[in-house]
């Protein structure tokens, strides 16, 4: 098991996209990132942070950044001193120089570290104690891609790396490459001067339509830099000598070989399957580690890629599955734990940010002098899980400086996090010395994060054994314990362990001893054999105690006897009535004839046509019953005059008809409109004509209620109501079920068509 990681965690005013420390001091980290050209609140920023505390850590020194240019997009740490530090960072002019065909993506900063206020000469310098914030000042900037063509200019500088850093000198190369160009660029350029121009770029590698790098890395071989970068399925190498002179601008172009790539599927396979690289890192200038995440989110894995001669391509010799709660991951990071020794081997700390808000930290032992392959193994060191709030978007190791002393001294190596939700985090991990030096070791020790140990399988035996063991132990004070309380027969005698106060005191006898002392006795209790069979009835006696044949033969006569009472099948059946005797007792057809009225009784009873005639007015008793035109005419206006009386006056109708929906967002609790009345003294009313359904704003609800008597609110309906309501009001479009009643709480309804209906009625039943 790992041992507890202590962690500090600060929250800044931005996110975060970039982060790198001090290759000379692990006590100070820079990162940077904001919300871009014209977001409003959010600012462009570069922030030096302290980091010597494990459990706490500050901002020292900020940077802002103009809002009318991009955000920080990556970031790394050019030089340093004690009085300052130097970093490049990639920043996108505006759009307007864009558009001019002027973008200055490269830009240095000098950031002054800030006076501590720790007096105490013995005392170490104290990042987070300052009286005064540090100053800071740009550099310079300048345009390394080639000038994009066409309308829409989205190219920036994704990616920025420089070669390790060196106490000697500061002699570095740096490459920048770029992101969303309609052809990708790796631009290779002198990063020993703080100011770079045109003419400290060392040579550009152009890459294919649509692809751009993905991953960029660089180190140190013998008299030459080498440059390893990937394509989302390729993987390449440059050469830079170190003597040779930038090229300037003019400068031909850098010439990559070809080292990997992942295969096209098969034809069978669905297009678009094939896995991705994601990043990647030299381990040394043979070994380079790929990050390479599964197509359709199904998990990421690590590739080592050894390239044995500086002519052939590279082979993959190692491969590890990430924890299958990691569908991608998003960044990786290494750290060289090198040997104060070259002969002792070399163990490489890995860190991968997954999808999913973890950190897994993992190592991996190298021995140089090994021609074997069979050494290289991952081990799973730890895994940190719910490290930020958002996704993470960088990472970064810092520098480990092995110390020069014999004595044993607490080390630790820092691993920095950041996120999208502005939060930075520092991981600070101690490292063991392996072995533990001696006493009087005349050699410095060497440090590593994981002891090297057996394998895993090997760790698995020592598990099971170790369970096996555990397990025993258990079983055998159980034992003793049930033995102790009397629960098992004493196979142990652990009762003789014991002391005679203890003994008295918690041990108890045999529970089932009663039953064990009980059964002799049961067995003198049972009858004897012999005794048995003398109680047995004899053949003699059993033949007496059976009937005799005579008292069988009474037996059978008895039988016989009552078989006799019983009556015969004949006598039976000449007690029963006769076919002819039950025909006599049916009644005659001829009498029931007589009883069935005959058809002309029935015409007799049909009243006829005359008679019929008689009950049915004629057309002028109908005719004088009509009302006139007249009548007609006076009583449809007696009508509209009372319609009209109880319509409301137009001067007092609020805006003109509009949709119930719209009305509602408008004047709904929830909405603000400037200029309006308040909500409470606004009514919505809906009319029925008839023909249509029609939503009108009433600016007085109390004088709304006196001119239509007629109108009531929602809630005041009858349950009939409001299902005709809600039938009129899907018909017209005002309103669906889904949207639910309680939008129509408060709104009033009239029914213009039912009091027509009901006045009319009214007038022709009067007259």
């Amino acid at each position: 098991m790992a041992p507890p990681v202590a962690s500090a965690k600060l929250t800044l005013s931005y996110p975060i996209y970039a982060a790198d420390f001090d290759p000379k001091n692990a006590g100070f980290l820079v990162v940077g990132g904001g919300g871009g050209e014209g977001r409003s609140g959010v600012g462009n920023k570069i922030t030096l942070i302290g980091t010597e505390r494990k459990n706490e850590i500050s901002e020292l020194v900020d940077v802002d950044l103009s809002r009318d240019e991009d955000s920080v997009t990556s970031l790394a740490v050019a030089q340093s001193s004690s009085e300052a530090i130097a970093v490049f960072a990639g920043i996108n002019s505006s759009t307007a120089d864009q558009q001019a065909g002027r973008n200055e993506h490269l830009r240095s900063f000098e950031l002054a570290y800030p006076k501590s206020q720790s007096s105490d000469a013995h005392n170490e310098k104290s990042s987070q104690e300052t009286s005064e914030k540090g100053a800071t000042r740009p550099l310079g900037k300048v345009s390394l891609f080639t000038p994009a063509s066409g309308a829409k200019q989205e190219t920036y500088q994704r990616l920025l790396r420089l070669s390790p850093a060196s106490r000697e000198s500061n002699i570095r190369l740096g490459a920048v490459a770029t992101g969303l160009a309609p052809k990708g660029e790796l631009v290779i350029f002198d990063a020993s001067t703080l100011r770079p121009t045109q003419q400290s770029i060392y040579g550009k590698v152009h890459l294919n339509k649509e692809e751009e790098v993905a991953g960029l890395d660089i180190i140190e071989s013998e008299g030459e830099y080498l440059i390893a970068y990937c394509t989302d399925y390729e993987v390449y190498l440059c050469r830079v000598p170190f003597l040779e002179p930038p090229g300037g601008a003019q400068g031909s172009s850098i010439r990559s070989r070809f080292l990997n790539g992942i295969p096209l599927p098969d034809f069978f396979e669905t297009a678009g399957t094939r896995p991705k690289y994601r990043s990647l890192c030299f381990l040394t200038p043979n070994l380079i580690l790929l990050l390479q995440n599964q197509h359709n989110r199904k998990g990421a894995e690590l590739l080592l890629m050894e390239v044995q001669t500086p002519t052939s391509s590279g082979t993959i010799i190692l491969r590890k599955r990430l924890h299958k709660s990691i569908k991608s991951a998003s960044a990786l990071s290494t750290s060289t734990l090198r040997p104060p020794t070259a002969k002792q081997n070399i163990q490489h700390v890995i860190a991968v940010a997954g999808q999913d808000i973890t950190l897994t930290i993992l190592t991996l032992d190298h021995f140089p002098g090994s021609q074997t392959n069979k050494s290289l193994k991952f081990r799973t060191h730890t895994i940190l899980r719910d490290v930020h709030p958002l996704q993470i978007t960088a990472l970064t190791f810092s520098t480990f400086d092995h110390p020069n002393t014999v004595r044993s001294v607490p080390r630790y190596l820092k691993l920095a996090s950041v996120s999208m939700g502005s939060t930075v985090v520092v991981h600070t991990f101690p490292l063991s010395p392996d072995p533990p030096p001696a006493a009087k070791s005349k050699h410095p020790a060497r440090y590593v994060l994981t002891v090297p140990g057996h394998g895993e399988t090997a760790q698995f035996g020592f598990s099971v054994l170790f369970s096996i063991v555990v397990v025993a132990i258990g079983a055998f004070l159980l034992q003793a314990f049930t033995e102790i309380r009397g629960g098992t027969p004493e196979y142990l005698g652990a009762k003789s362990w014991l002391s005679r106060s203890v003994h008295d005191y918690i041990a108890r006898p045999y529970m089932f001893e009663n039953i064990s002392n009980a059964a002799p006795v049961i067995a003198s209790n049972l009858p004897n054999v012999e005794d048995v069979r003398v109680n047995i009835p004899s053949g003699e006696d059993l033949k007496k105690k059976l009937p005799s044949k005579e008292d069988i033969a009474n037996q059978a006569g008895n039988v016989r006897a009552l078989q006799e009472k019983i009556p015969s099948t004949e006598q039976v059946t000449e007690n029963l009535p006769s076919s002819d005797e039950l025909r006599e007792q049916l009644p005659n057809v001829e009498n029931l004839k007589h009883q069935i009225p005959s058809a002309e009784d029935i015409k007799e009873q049909i009243p006829s046509s005359d008679e019929i005639k008689e009950h049915i007015p004629s057309a002028q008793d109908v005719q004088e019953n009509v009302p006139s035109s007249n009548d007609l005419q006076r009583q449809a206006d007696e009508a509209l005059h009372k319609i009209a009386s109880n319509l409301p006056d137009p001067s007092f109708l609020g805006t003109p008809k509009q949709s119930l929906r719209h009305l509602l967002s408008i004047h709904s609790p929830h909405a603000s409109t400037s200029g309006d009345p308040p909500v409470d003294q606004k009514a919505i009313i809906l009319r029925d004509s008839g023909s249509e359904v029609s939503a009108d704003v009433h600016h007085d609800p109390a004088s709304l209620a006196k001119e239509e008597s007629e109108a009531r609110r929602w809630e005041e309906l009858q349950e009939h109501e409001k299902v005709r309501w809600r039938k009129r009001l899907v018909e017209a479009g005002h309103w669906v079920e889904e949207e639910g009643e309680a939008v129509l709480t408060g709104v009033f309804f009239s029914n213009v068509a039912g009091l027509v209906g009901d006045v009319v009625g009214g007038a022709l039943g009067g007259e």
